[in-house]
């Protein structure tokens, strides 16, 4: 699998990083839940700020929530 690809549409947020959230998800059988984490921790620097950790905190209770119910 590629780790990294040289091009982004739409910015180069992703594209400065050593590896891209989505094959680091996809590499390690991340759900949708928890690649969103990854990639809104990744990229709330160089994009979308505290919206951004607000984003990944909102999927992570997602998860929270998900997992307490199916324990």
């Amino acid at each position: 699998m590629k780790l990294r690809r040289d091009s982004q549409v739409g910015g180069d947020h992703y594209a400065k990083l050593a590896v891209q959230p989505t094959y680091y998800a996809l590499a390690n059988g991340l759900g949708v839940c928890e690649a969103n984490v990854v990639k809104y921790v990744s990229r709330w620097k160089s994009k979308g700020g505290l919206n951004d950790l607000r984003k990944a905190r909102e999927y992570l209770e997602i998860l929270i929530e998900w997992a307490m119910e199916n324990e």
